[in-house]
């Protein structure tokens, strides 16, 4: 019956909302090509909440959302907050945001091509994007002096949540007022 928890703590683990008794129940069927007495699930989770209330464990099994969740006991909320605030700190600064978007709309692309662009000296912006991963050098060009050429990386795709390139928002798509200068009349 152990191998039973571990399958369920997987399942729980590994589901990024409260999972149901009913999804753990289908997909344990399926898995074992059986159907999983649902009392048997329902000690098989008493025994696992039991488990994780002890003091050996950071986190336990909590039943919400007409699910079941590991969430962190309350006692390790404050080192929780450390890392949720350095992490926000390694957000993408004004600079490190235009560049991105330069270099997602126009690669591939230099450095030179990008600095013409903003106006600005990008080697910090681009050197911290690197280190962040979210483009990478994707050869050499063959203007004088071989400069690098830059363009997206598969983790940009994760950070911004989208498959491709071709779903990034086109400019047609912000809504831009037309110029004018003081107020129409009729």
């Amino acid at each position: 019956m152990d191998f039973l928890h571990r399958h369920i703590e997987a399942l729980i683990f590994c589901s990024p909302s409260p999972l149901g008794k009913d999804e753990i129940h289908k997909c344990l069927s399926e898995m074992f090509e059986a159907d999983v007495p649902l009392d048997h699930i329902d000690q098989a989770l008493a025994e696992l909440q039991q488990k994780y209330k002890q003091e050996d464990f950071s986190f336990a099994l909590e039943k919400l959302g007409g699910g079941y969740q590991f969430l962190t006991k309350p006692a390790y909320q404050t080192s929780i907050a450390i890392l949720l605030k350095q992490q926000s700190q390694k957000r993408l600064s004004t600079a490190q945001m235009e560049t991105l978007s330069i270099i997602a709309y126009k690669q591939p692309v230099t450095k030179g091509e990008i600095e013409q662009i903003r106006g600005v000296n990008c080697d910090y912006s681009v050197q911290k994007l690197l280190e962040k991963e979210l483009v990478e050098i994707k050869g050499k060009s063959d203007q004088i002096g071989r400069p690098l050429i830059y363009g997206t990386s598969p983790k940009f795709m994760e950070y911004f949540g989208i498959n491709s390139i071709q779903e990034l928002p086109q400019p047609k798509d912000f809504s831009q007022p037309d110029n004018q200068i003081g107020e129409e009349r009729e």
